[in-house]
C-alpha cells in the first residue's frame, strides 16, 4: 500500500492540474492494483496452511522419487529407504547427520527388507540384483543375482536368513543369505510376480502374479502344490497379499478391485471381500482382532469383519489409497494417499483421528518403527518423513 500512497496525497493537493491527473481513468487502475496486492497475501496464507509440516524428521538424501522403505524390527530409530536415483540409505530418526549410503545398484531400488533379527538388510533393484548388507557395520555382505527382470518384492524366512524375491520376469528366487548361495527358483507364473511371502510357519510359499493367479509352493522341493485361477478367483492381475498368522489363509487383492481369501492347504477360494471399485493396492491383517484392512485407488480404505466377510467401516480419502500399516497390535492403522497425506484411523469407529501433512506428492510406502512410536512415510516428492504416533498405541 505504501508505494501507492503518494497518489492519494496528491489527490488532496491544491494544484488542480495534479488533481485532475489523479482523478482520471488511470487512477481507477491504481485502485485495482491495490486490491490485487491484497490478494497474494490471502494466497500466501492458504499456501502456508497447505505447506504445514507435521513431521519431526525429514530425510532428504535422495535425488529422486522414493519408492521403498523398511524400519528395523529391532532398532527403533533405524530406517532404510530406496529411490529412483539408484541409491539406498540407512539413516536414523532424530540423527539428521547420520546416514550410510547403500551403493552399487544400477537401477531404482524397488524393495527393501530387514531380516527378522535385524542383522541383515536386503535391497532389491529394477536391475534384477539383490544386495545383502550387514546392518551393524553397514558393509555390503554380498550380491545375489539370477532374475532376468526387476525385483518386485523381497521377504525373509521367519526363522532364518533365507530370502525370497519375486521378479518382473515371472520367476521367484530363494537364496541363503548367510552363505550367499542359490537355493531354488520357482517358475510357472506367466507374468510379473507382484506379491509373495513365506507362511509364518515357514513351511510354504505363496506368490501372486499379474497373470491373475496365486501359486502355492513347497520351499524345499520347489513343487508347485496349487494354482488358484479363474472364477471365483481374480479376473485381473494380483497386486497385494497378506497371510494369516496361523499360516492357513492367503488374502489377495487385485487390479479389478476384488479381494479373495484362499485356504492355503486346499487351494480353494473360501471367501470374497467385494466393495472396492478400483485396484486394491494393499491388504493388511490386524494382529489383535479378526479384521483386515484394504486400500484402493477408489479412494477408500475399508476395514473388514472377517467373521462375516463384511465391511465394518469405510474410510474415505481425497485420492487413491496407496499403502497402509496397522500400528502394532493396536486398533489404529495408518494410510498413505496419492494426495500426499498420511492419515491415522480408529478401526473401531472408522474415524480419521489424525491427518499428517508435509509431503507434496503421492505416498509410496509406510512403515511403523519397532517401538511403535514413529510412522515413516516415503513419497514421490523425494523425501522420507517421520511422524510421531506414540499416542496411538
Amino acid at each position: 500500500m505504501s508505494s501507492n500512497s503518494p497518489a492519494f496525497h496528491r489527490d488532496s493537493d491544491d494544484d488542480d492540474d495534479q488533481g485532475e491527473v489523479f482523478l482520471d481513468d488511470s487512477d481507477i487502475i491504481h485502485e485495482v492494483a491495490v486490491d490485487d496486492e491484497d490478494l497474494p497475501d490471502a494466497d500466501d496464507e492458504a499456501d502456508e496452511a497447505e505447506e504445514a509440516d507435521d513431521s519431526l524428521h525429514i530425510f532428504t538424501g535422495h535425488n529422486g522419487e522414493v519408492y521403498s522403505l523398511a524400519c528395523s524390527p529391532t532398532d527403533a530409530t533405524l530406517v532404510a529407504t530406496g529411490a529412483g536415483d539408484d541409491k539406498g540409505f540407512l539413516w536414523r530418526i532424530g540423527h539428521g547427520d547420520w546416514a550410510v549410503e547403500l551403493q552399487g545398484h544400477k537401477d531404482s531400488i524397488s524393495s527393501l527388507a530387514f531380516s527378522l533379527d535385524g542383522q541383515l538388510l536386503a535391497s532389491g533393484s529394477l536391475d534384477g540384483v539383490i544386495q545383502i548388507w550387514d546392518v551393524p557395520s553397514g558393509n555390503l555382505k554380498g550380491t545375489l543375482d539370477g532374475p532376468g527382470g526387476g525385483i518386485e518384492w523381497i521377504r525373509w524366512h521367519p526363522k532364518g536368513h533365507i530370502i525370497l524375491a519375486g521378479s518382473e520376469d515371472s520367476t521367484v528366487w530363494m537364496w541363503n543369505a548367510d552363505k550367499m548361495a542359490y537355493l531354488n527358483m520357482f517358475s510357472g507364473h506367466g507374468n510379473s510376480v507382484t506379491c509373495g511371502d513365506f507362511t509364518p510357519d515357514g513351511k510354504t510359499i505363496c506368490t501372486g502374479s499379474d497373470d491373475a493367479t496365486l501359486r502355492i509352493w513347497n520351499p524345499k522341493s520347489g513343487e508347485n502344490i496349487h494354482v488358484v485361477k479363474g472364477h471365483p478367483y481374480h479376473a485381473e492381475g494380483l497386486t497385494s497379499m497378506a497371510i494369516s498368522s496361523d499360516s492357513s489363509l492367503a488374502f489377495t487383492g487385485a487390479k479389478d478391485g476384488s479381494v479373495r481369501i484362499v485356504n492355503i492347504s486346499s487351494g480353494r477360494v473360501v471367501s470374497s471381500l467385494d466393495a472396492h471399485a478400483d485396484s486394491v493396492e494393499f491388504v493388511g491383517l490386524a494382529l489383535s482382532s479378526p479384521w483386515a484392512a484394504t486400500g484402493s485407488l477408489d479412494q477408500k480404505l475399508i476395514i473388514w469383519d472377517l467373521q462375516h466377510s463384511s465391511p465394518r467401516a469405510t474410510c474415505d480419502h481425497e485420492d487413491g489409497v496407496t499403502c497402509l500399516s496397522w500400528v502394532g497390535a493396536s486398533r489404529f492403522l495408518a494410510s498413505g494417499c496419492v494426495d500426499g497425506k498420511v492419515r491415522v484411523w480408529d478401526s473401531l469407529s472408522g474415524d480419521c483421528v489424525r491427518t499428517f501433512h508435509g509431503h507434496s506428492d503421492a505416498i509410496q510406502s509406510l512403515s511403523v518403527s519397532a517401538n511403535e512410536e514413529f510412522l515413516v512415510s516415503v513419497s514421490i516428492d523425494g523425501t522420507a518423513r517421520v511422524f510421531e504416533i506414540a499416542e496411538f498405541h
